[in-house]
């Protein structure tokens, strides 16, 4: 059975703060050489919490409808597969359980996003270091409670304070949350979109994915793209950064279901779509 490349991670305007048609998506990862993609727009949340950047609760069946549109668009043997970005926090576990449940879900990625207004009313209460730790506890959280099959953007918390930000002080309070992210067999994303932060370098950097490593977690790619430009982008670094960790493989996941590819046939594919562009 042929190993499968994917861009794990992507948007749709459905958000509000994504541009661009499915298919633009698409066409952008067929031209890349991966074997598919996986759209994983922002959850619908409760009334009242983030909704300027997700799409309402009465929109689900319009995004679903729209990935299937994408899929019956896409290039023969390229494939198209239904997922979604869902927030967490302690709380969410029963709205989840119910949204996950809705329709045919591929791929359930969790995210703590940590920089919206209302989460930071919740649990943010003027200490970055506690703040941090909060933060990797959620990760935690989110991993035992069952809800998911990756984390993303696993070290995006950063952001929160530039100057603060030392994962090798932070290095106790990582490892007990990777320890018992470990236990539930959830994996972990390299989120590439963290390429072009102040910071340089992926969601998680190289500290945290040796750290990861060294626990056997399995690691998906994901671009995070919010524009068609940005599927599959950074790709080959980060494969490079991966294999520097002590990484051999990659993975995606069907019908909730993980699968792995080489990072050095991952590698042979993406170079094959260069020297095919030129």
């Amino acid at each position: 059975m042929k190993t499968k490349l994917f861009d794990s991670h992507m948007h749709t305007e459905l958000c509000k703060h994504a541009e661009g048609y499915l298919w633009q998506y698409v066409d952008r990862g067929w031209k890349a050489a991966l074997d598919g993609v996986i759209f994983t727009c922002h959850c619908p949340m409760p009334e009242g919490y983030s909704p300027q950047i997700r799409m309402q609760q009465d929109e689900l069946w319009d995004y679903v409808a729209l990935v299937d549109e994408a899929k019956d668009a896409a290039p023969e043997g390229f494939e198209v597969r239904l997922g979604l970005e869902s927030d967490y926090f302690p709380g969410t576990e029963s709205w989840m359980e119910k949204l996950h449940g809705a329709a045919d879900f591929h791929y359930i990625l969790g995210s703590v996003h940590w920089h919206l207004p209302e989460y930071q009313a919740n649990f943010q209460r003027g200490d970055i270091w506690a703040f941090y730790c909060q933060y990797f506890e959620h990760l935690a959280e989110a991993a035992e409670s069952g809800l998911f099959d990756c984390l993303s953007h696993p070290d995006h918390v950063r952001g929160a304070s530039i100057q603060d930000w030392d994962p090798i002080r932070l290095r106790p309070v990582i490892e007990r949350s990777l320890d018992r992210i470990a236990a539930t067999g959830v994996a972990m994303e390299m989120n590439t979109s963290g390429y072009d932060s102040p910071f340089r370098q992926m969601y998680p950097g190289i500290e945290i994915l040796t750290m990861m490593k060294e626990r056997g977690i399995p690691v998906v790619l994901g671009s995070d793209a919010h524009q068609p430009q940005y599927v599959a982008s950074y790709f080959e670094p980060a494969l490079d950064v991966l294999a520097e960790a002590g990484y051999d493989a990659v993975s995606s996941f069907e019908n909730r279901q993980r699968d792995e590819i080489s990072i050095v046939e991952a590698k042979s594919r993406l170079e094959e779509a260069v020297v095919g562009a030129i």
